[in-house]
């Protein structure tokens, strides 16, 4: 069976005010959590923020990064996923007690939390958003976001299973106003879509099945790739702000600097010399 690839497809319904977006992670979700370890939950949760960062990015109307960051006092007490508007996506979490392997509820593993949206253009000023995050989903926070910030009515989908990650986003335009009806059953439709179809079917076998009725223009899909940025260069700048007796020090002990990226796990080692 061919596996959907790393993409994301915008779309819009030519007769209704309604644009929506549908997102298929597999290799770059894997490669952001090779080699971390993460609980079965942790992995479910993260594939989730990275498929919303990545439905999110999509929305960027300029060149910038967007930051979602989950913060919380329970077991699992942060989750972030940094994307841009050319879909390079990384992520990492951190975990401070032990999560059962079927635990599958958003509160309990969050405890109290709050969603930190940060949208910062290459050209113009930093935007930043926060919404509580105590609810029954991740999907029902990003849903709230947009009720909350943006007054645009929302529906977002979202599964992982550590292997694949897949997410819909359904928006209904400014012009529509406060008519619900055609959103509510494109919803209606969206909503039949399963989490194995989602994994295994191409996009636009997914767009044709849920809506075939309807007149639907899909724009051409976009590469999602796993893109860390970290390198040699800028570690080495990292370093240079560390006190210098902190470096001797390291340097007198150990006879090396080892700095390790929290994203994916590259290790860069510094001497004396390098320094």
């Amino acid at each position: 069976m061919n596996y959907p690839t790393d993409q994301l497809y915008r779309y819009t319904f030519s007769e209704q005010d309604v644009r929506g977006e549908l997102v298929q992670l597999s290799t770059s979700y894997q490669r952001m959590l090779q080699g971390h370890n993460y609980p079965a939950p942790v992995q479910r949760l993260l594939g989730e923020l990275m498929a919303t960062t990545a439905l999110l990015s999509a929305t960027l109307k300029f060149e910038g990064h967007i930051n979602l960051q989950v913060q919380g006092d329970g077991p699992i007490n942060f989750l972030a996923v940094n994307g841009s508007h050319e879909q390079d996506l990384r992520g990492l979490a951190r975990v401070r007690a032990d999560i059962a392997d079927d635990e599958n509820d958003f509160r309990s593993l969050l405890g109290k939390a709050v969603m930190v949206i940060t949208i910062t253009p290459d050209q113009g000023e930093r935007y930043q958003g926060v919404v509580d995050a105590n609810a029954d989903s991740l999907a029902q926070v990003v849903e709230n976001y947009f009720a909350q910030s943006e007054q645009l009515h929302t529906r977002i989908w979202l599964n992982a299973d550590g292997e694949y990650a897949a997410g819909m986003m359904l928006q209904v335009l400014p012009a529509a106003g406060h008519d619900l009806s055609a959103f509510n059953h494109l919803e209606t439709l969206t909503s039949t879509m399963t989490a194995n179809e989602l994994y295994t079917l191409h996009g636009e076998e997914i767009l044709h099945r849920l809506y075939h009725q309807e007149k639907v223009e899909v724009y051409g899909a976009q590469r999602v790739n796993f893109h860390c940025g970290c390198s040699r260069d800028r570690t080495l700048a990292a370093l240079a702000t560390v006190p210098a007796e902190e470096i001797t020090e390291v340097l007198r002990e150990e006879g090396e600097i080892v700095m390790t990226c929290d994203y994916c796990l590259t290790e860069y080692r510094f001497t004396e010399a390098d320094l």
